[in-house]
């Protein structure tokens, strides 16, 4: 059984894939969710596993939501259940990816420069930063990368989009926050910054703009995502998040 506070923070992740979703199904042990507007997207179209389902299906059961897809993203947020579809998922050609929850434990910050963006804004950082990512991929893959962010509105009571600029105007670094009202619930998703402004401090300066802004929306659990195999984990660390679980990743095409 998850801690309360895991319990906690995978409602919020499920209830954000919910109502983010132009259109959702149940399946056994989770649902699917669909944006046809975003097809390209994984995030956008996945599984979700979300309660108990036995790990030997799960394959065929992915295959039969998404199968209309070039792609497949399984997210399992229960870590013992993610660590039982392991295997099965691997044997069907899945890569496995694991994630820690970091939840905020330190003092929270002050502001600081960091403000809210548009996604106008945001538009040629974030596909020159995709295009870095994902070299190979054309224009209208980047394209449905940085307009999907617009979805991510329908995902929580409060989504904003925040950002730190440069002197001459230009968004150096930027994250997502999302908040529930009802329980005090708040995400930090995709903290990025531009290749040609990293170790200047504006990514520390949108974090403490995050951590602020939950805050003053009343939020008294703050939380994020961070790849267990990947040197961001260790930055948050140092700025007052501590690892209280796990979740998992299957991708495959």
């Amino acid at each position: 059984m998850p801690s309360p506070a895991l319990q906690r923070v995978n409602a919020f992740l499920s209830d954000f894939a919910r109502r983010q979703a132009a259109r959702t199904a149940a399946v056994p042990g989770g649902f699917a969710v669909y944006d046809d507007a975003f097809a390209q997207s994984r995030a956008n179209n996945q599984v979700v596993i979300d309660a108990d389902v036995d790990p030997e299906a799960l394959p065929a059961l992915a295959e039969e939501a998404l199968g209309h897809l070039p792609h497949r993203l399984v997210s399992v947020l229960d870590d013992d259940t993610g660590t039982a579809c392991a295997e099965p998922l691997i044997r069907a050609g899945y890569t496995h990816s694991t994630y820690l929850v970091m939840l905020h434990t330190g003092p929270v910050p002050d502001a600081g420069p960091a403000r809210e963006v548009d996604l106008d804004a945001l538009r040629v950082p974030l596909t020159r930063r995709w295009r870095g990512f994902l070299p190979d991929a054309d224009e209208e893959v980047l394209r449905q990368l940085v307009d999907r962010r617009e979805a991510r509105r329908r995902g929580a009571d409060i989504v904003r989009f925040l950002g730190a600029r440069t002197e001459a105007g230009e968004v150096a670094s930027w994250a997502d926050l999302y908040v529930d009202r009802a329980t005090g619930t708040a995400q930090i998703e995709d903290l990025i910054t531009s290749e040609a402004h990293l170790g200047r401090g504006h990514a520390d300066a949108v974090l403490a703009g995050a951590l602020h802004a939950a805050a003053a929306h009343g939020s008294d659990f703050r939380f994020l995502t961070a790849d267990a195999m990947d040197w961001p984990r260790h930055w948050y660390e140092r700025r007052g998040f501590a690892v209280i679980g796990h979740s998992h990743a299957f991708e495959r095409g």
